[in-house]
């Protein structure tokens, strides 16, 4: 029971009747909110500066390293290295070039470096025979009949050094388009030999787009412009032109066979040698389109010759930046080749 009457001197203890004191909130304030998000931002905006820098520099210094190397290919290249940094040219020897691959402006086999390296070879005094090692399905008509040239003007400038072909595992259309201006041409058995004709490959997919829902908005100045399009086919007229472009180039073709090889070619009406057709090597030996069977080992045997000597331009890095200058000015003048195999729309090969 409470005390009564209460004590004067005691404080009533209200403590039931006053309210819960308030617990303080761990919730940033707005104005605290806002501060963390101009960090935030303000944070993504230095990485996104601090990563163009980075590509700027990058790049800044891939292009700085690029004109090193085109300064110093520039200043090396007077002579474009090749297979003989380091070996003895002035013994006698069987002189070798390469014709490995594709024909073409932009790859091994391109007429500028075999040419130069036919043309040491001729000159050089120790060589007593210059031999072209081939192995190439063919490819371009150009490159193809600027070594032929050059081969021909170095035979009659040197009619006591004979210029053979060994053909290896093909060569065919633009390979062999190039074998024909040689003295003789030795094959393998299993060789594949000849396909001297012009070929250019054109698709139409227009039924294709069609279904797939892609739509030609190609523009053109000039009406065959479009020509060899994808997307619709040839007129009648379109076709014509091509067929004559391609015979065009199949008689130049022809007529650099029957020169270089002459009366050698048997029957080539009768036994279709113009027609497209390839043969094996001792096939090719029987129609005259070769004259033995035999390699470089064989012909260096032949020749009495223990020294093999390969002219062919061996520098990487020199390919590497003809390669990239080709690429850079690339033209319709490449859109036609000699090649055994079919290759992309638009390029047209000798077979």
């Amino acid at each position: 029971m409470p005390n009564w009457p209460p004590d004067p001197n005691k404080r009533p203890d209200n403590s039931a009747n006053q309210p819960a004191p308030m617990q303080q909130s761990n919730q940033p304030s707005g104005q605290e909110w806002r501060l963390i998000e101009n960090t935030l931002l303000a944070s993504v905006v230095e990485q996104r500066r601090a990563r163009r820098w980075s590509i700027f520099f990058k790049l800044l210094t891939f292009g700085y390293i690029l004109l090193i190397f085109l300064t110093i290919g520039r200043s090396c290249s007077t002579e474009a290295p090749t297979a003989l940094d380091g070996i003895d040219t002035n013994k006698p020897h069987l002189a070798v070039v390469e014709i490995q691959g594709t024909i073409s402006s932009g790859d091994v086999a391109n007429a500028y470096d075999v040419n130069d390296a036919l043309t040491r070879a001729f000159e050089n005094s120790n060589s007593k025979a210059v031999a072209l090692d081939i192995n190439s399905p063919g490819g371009s008509p150009v490159q193809s009949d600027e070594i032929w040239q050059t081969m021909m003007d170095l035979r009659k400038q040197y009619p006591d050094k004979k210029l053979y072909a060994v053909i290896g595992d093909m060569g065919a259309s633009g390979a062999y388009y190039i074998a024909s201006a040689a003295d003789e041409i030795y094959v393998n058995p299993s060789s594949l030999v000849g396909s001297i004709g012009v070929i250019m490959p054109s698709y139409n997919v227009k039924g294709l787009m069609d279904k797939v829902g892609v739509e030609d908005r190609t523009i053109t100045a000039g009406e065959y412009k479009d020509i060899l399009s994808l997307s619709r086919p040839l007129t009648d007229y379109e076709e014509q032109h091509v067929e004559k472009v391609l015979d065009n180039t199949h008689k130049h073709f022809i007529n650099a066979v029957k020169e270089g090889r002459g009366d050698r070619l048997k029957n080539p009406e009768q036994n279709k040698l113009f027609s497209g057709l390839f043969w094996t090597g001792e096939q090719s030996i029987e129609l005259g389109l070769a004259d033995k069977k035999g390699s470089i080992s064989s012909l260096e045997k032949q020749l009495k010759l223990n020294n093999v000597v390969n002219y062919t331009p061996s520098d990487p890095f020199q390919l590497f930046m003809d390669r990239f200058a080709v690429k850079l000015g690339a033209g319709v003048g490449s859109s036609i080749n000699l090649d055994l195999l079919p290759q992309e729309e638009g390029n047209a090969q000798m077979r």
